[in-house]
């Protein structure tokens, strides 16, 4: 039966995708090729998420060779949830593709976008569904060789800078993480995850261990851009192609924190990594530096992508200090704000991308009057935007509001006080944004012909704006699977 290898066709069609468009190489038929495959991969994530509802935990042995002396691919409820995610994201992405590929990187070498796009797709799903910690680093790289793709296909030249240290801090982050995954194989013998999780417990802590420790929390934060090792993020969001921007924006760093999550709950497991090692008092200051100085940062922003850049050093923040706090409430925070997190940029990112596919500028200066000429898509913005602060009904809202429960839980009183002032400075960048849109008159000299953007952009940018108000109000998705996920990595059998 097709059902029991849904594991490996996850990972497969996007993989052996990504080269056939090379073959095919016409752009239109690449597009809906892409966009053909990116919805099998979303509807292979929800039949697995709604398998592992059903019956449990899935382990898939790759080419039948028992784990741990071969690889397995290990779906649990908390990678099924990041897995639906990814490629939810993926596939909305590339419908919304075709115009702002064809206008931004050309339709002649379109079909080179759609390749690097499914190969980051595949290297993000094979993060997310591999139980193997060798295989993290395998997918992980392949995701990010195609990302720096994405990234340099912009037109700016700045471009190249951008995916160049993109490549740098992404290839450091990725040496600290296979350093510690070394270091774990020499003293347990094995590179399965769940079996890494016994051996380590057995062996216990001592120096080697704690070193492996060491290294693969700076390589995980790297990779996650947590602050203060994430110079990578800001300009690789603003001078990559629009659609390189959302995929990456909605989509990488979040594996990143679920790679984080995995190795700190299930390898080391949480008695260690937050009682032992303390890692919970040094990620929470981070995430609160990063909630502060990120949304200071994006104040002072011209560029609308920047902005949201250095918005989404904010957000990571908020995802990190869920962790951080190590209980149930606070991990359910930590993971509703990825899956929320991945809605809300998707729509501003969307939204940005339909204004620079009208007039070639993402700045505050043309967005004046805006709003006149494109409707649909600053009504986007400004509804991505309200939830962006946390506004009821919307799906920031819920994850900011379990995080609250999370620190009220804990009597942790400032963070409480950080969490409304970071939300309080979301509130000035995204009203920049509006009151340029809707209470300024157009530049002068501005153009006058500006039209709305095609239905093509616009469909997949409102179906994800009416997910942050649809999961804002039916959160027994959103906050079952989380809160079931939060209780499984914690032992919590309640």
């Amino acid at each position: 039966m097709i059902s029991t290898h849904l594991p490996a066709l996850q990972i497969i069609l996007p993989l052996l995708a990504a080269p056939l468009c090379v073959i095919l190489r016409n752009g239109t038929l690449t597009y809906w090729f892409a966009v053909v495959v990116a919805w099998l991969a979303f509807a292979v994530s929800a039949l697995l998420l709604q398998e592992v509802n059903a019956i449990g935990v899935i382990a898939y042995k790759l080419g039948g060779w028992a784990p741990p002396w071969g690889i397995e691919y290990r779906i649990d409820l908390l990678n099924a949830y990041v897995l639906l995610i990814v490629s939810a994201i993926g596939a909305l992405t590339v419908s919304y593709a075709k115009p702002s590929v064809d206008q931004e990187i050309g339709g002649d070498r379109g079909y080179l976008f759609y390749t690097a796009f499914l190969l980051c797709l595949a290297g993000l799903l094979g993060v997310t569904i591999t139980g193997d910690a060798f295989n993290i680093f395998v997918f992980l790289e392949i995701s990010s060789l195609s990302s720096y793709a994405l990234i340099a296909m912009g037109r700016d030249r700045r471009a190249l800078i951008a995916s160049y240290r993109y490549l740098v801090f992404g290839t450091i982050g990725a040496t600290f993480f296979l350093i510690g995954v070394g270091l774990l194989y020499q003293m347990t013998g094995t590179l399965n995850i769940a079996d890494l999780g016994e051996r380590v417990a057995a062996v216990g802590p001592n120096r080697t261990i704690t070193v492996a420790f060491g290294f693969m929390a700076v390589g995980l934060a790297v990779k996650a851009a947590l602050f203060p090792v994430h110079a990578w993020l800001p300009n690789a969001y603003a001078y990559a192609p629009s659609v390189a921007t959302i995929f990456l924006a909605a989509t990488a760093t979040k594996v990143s924190i679920y790679v984080l999550i995995r190795t700190y709950f299930t390898i080391f497991h949480h008695d260690f990594s937050f009682g032992v090692m303390a890692l919970g008092d040094i990620f929470m200051v981070f995430a609160v530096l990063a909630m502060l100085a990120g949304s200071a940062i994006a104040i002072f922003q011209t560029d609308i992508k920047r902005m949201l850049a250095y918005s989404s050093v904010a957000q990571i923040g908020y995802m990190v200090l869920g962790v951080s706090m190590a209980t149930v409430l606070g991990l359910t925070g930590g993971m509703l704000h990825l899956f929320n997190h991945a809605l809300i940029k998707g729509a501003l990112f969307m939204a940005m991308g339909c204004v620079f596919y009208r007039t070639g500028s993402v700045s505050i200066e043309s967005m004046r009057g805006l709003a006149a000429r494109m409707p649909w898509t600053m009504a986007a913005f400004v509804a991505g935007g309200m939830s962006l602060i946390g506004v009821p009904l919307t799906v920031g809202f819920v994850s900011k509001w379990y995080l609250l429960l999370a620190a009220m839980e804990q009597n942790l009183w400032w963070i409480l006080v950080f969490l409304i002032i970071a939300s309080l400075m979301a509130i000035i960048y995204v009203w920049r944004v509006v009151e340029a849109a809707y209470f300024m008159p157009s530049s002068a000299g501005a153009p006058t012909d500006i039209q709305e953007a095609p239905m093509a952009m616009l469909v997949p940018m409102w179906v994800m704006v009416l997910a942050n108000f649809y999961f804002g109000i039916d959160t027994k998705l959103s906050v079952g699977v989380a809160t079931r996920a939060a209780k499984f990595l914690l032992g919590d059998a309640s």
